[in-house]
């Protein structure tokens, strides 16, 4: 089988093959490994820094084409130039290929979208990475890839893998999931936990879409309501200078620690041995971080946007944020002072996540791509 991915993340030239961004390439080794010929069209060049992996295989066709950039009227020209030729490189791999496989939302994906059009006849798949909730307000052009996407008429044997459970979907679409750990790895459910001092820990990047600021005066909160607390940040970004000089000013140092990047070993232990994991994000599509905290029975405490609430059974599985400092601490509050509604919903989230294994994703994978 020809597998064709269209993707806008980078695919970079190493001494021994092709690197790229570090989760996607997790992901697309899945999908690679039962097919006989890979192409990928996508950019080839990425100034800024980025987590990056190699693929496993190096026998990959890599076909390169400009990013997509609109920041500015010069970027913007230069764009709208480029288009042409992307499309036309679109058009000659897509009539080579037996499966399509597009990777959206983005500029690529968009492109992709309206080039699939023209090949109803090949199988292909979509990994929409971003928020589906028909509710959410989205840019245009995501808007219009999920109505693209969705819409039977114009898109032809094409399933969309999207993140949680919506009503009213097309028959292209199917919920999907991404995975972290093996079924190898689940052990018994442990209930010598939430006892004082609770341990909270933040994993993600420190920039005002995850809101880190937040969960952090949600601690102070609760510390000052009598509650013996301490929140780890794992992660790093551009607000994590502010953050911290916010936690000296309001002398948290002892209870707010900040751990930086740490690698998957590091984070299982962390998950091991917190309480809850907090996530006041304004946008997610999956949060995995959420998933991998619940497998190993720390309580999810996140905003109910994208699939979160489906994922945490709309508050029995985790909580829930009303992003109202006063009514989030009374509910946490509450929860602390119940430690065996905490188990039980440690442990409803212990059952749920573990469902969802690399094993299972492997199996779920090989069968879109028969």
């Amino acid at each position: 089988m020809k597998l064709l991915v269209v993707t806008l993340a980078p695919t970079l030239k190493t001494d021994y093959g092709f690197k790229s961004y570090a989760p996607y390439v997790k992901e697309m080794n899945i999908w690679m490994e039962d097919v006989s010929e890979v192409t990928i069209v996508s950019p080839t060049k990425y100034k800024p820094v980025l987590l990056t992996d190699a693929f496993k295989r190096n026998d990959i066709t890599v076909k390169s084409i400009p990013f997509l950039k609109f920041s500015s009227p010069w970027f913007a020209l230069k764009s709208v130039v480029f288009i042409p030729f992307i499309l036309f490189r679109l058009i000659l791999e897509m009539k080579k290929a037996d499966h399509i496989h597009l990777r959206c939302p983005g500029n690529i994906g968009l492109l992709g979208c309206l080039t699939q059009v023209f090949f109803p006849s090949i199988k292909k798949t979509a990994k929409y990475a971003g928020n589906w909730d028909p509710k959410a307000e989205q840019p245009l052009s995501y808007r219009f890839q999920k109505w693209l996407l969705s819409n039977t008429f114009w898109t032809k044997n094409m399933q969309v893998l999207v993140y949680g459970d919506w009503f009213n979907q097309s028959k292209n679409i199917k919920s999907f999931f991404t995975a972290s750990y093996r079924t190898s790895e689940i052990c018994q459910f442990e209930s010598n936990r939430f006892h004082a001092p609770f341990s909270f820990l933040f994993v993600g990047s420190l920039v005002n879409g995850k809101r880190p600021i937040y969960a952090i005066k949600l601690i102070e909160k609760l510390i000052k309501n009598g509650f013996f607390c301490s929140l780890k940040f794992y992660g790093d970004g551009i607000k994590r200078e502010e953050l911290e000089t916010y936690v000296v000013n309001n002398n948290l140092q002892e209870s707010i620690l900040f751990m930086g990047n740490q690698n998957a070993d590091s984070l299982k232990l962390a998950y091991q041995n917190s309480d809850f994991s907090i996530l006041p994000s304004k946008s997610e599509g999956w949060p995995k971080v959420l998933a991998e905290a619940m497998f190993w029975g720390a309580i999810p405490i996140a905003t109910p946007v994208s699939c979160v609430p489906w994922m945490l059974n709309f508050g029995e599985r985790g909580v829930l944020l009303n992003l109202d400092l006063e009514k989030d601490k009374m509910t946490i509050s509450k929860l602390l002072s119940n430690r065996e509604k905490l188990l039980l919903m440690s442990k409803k989230g212990i059952e749920w996540s573990q469902q969802y294994t690399l094993d299972t994703f492997e199996t779920e994978i090989k069968k879109l791509l028969k």
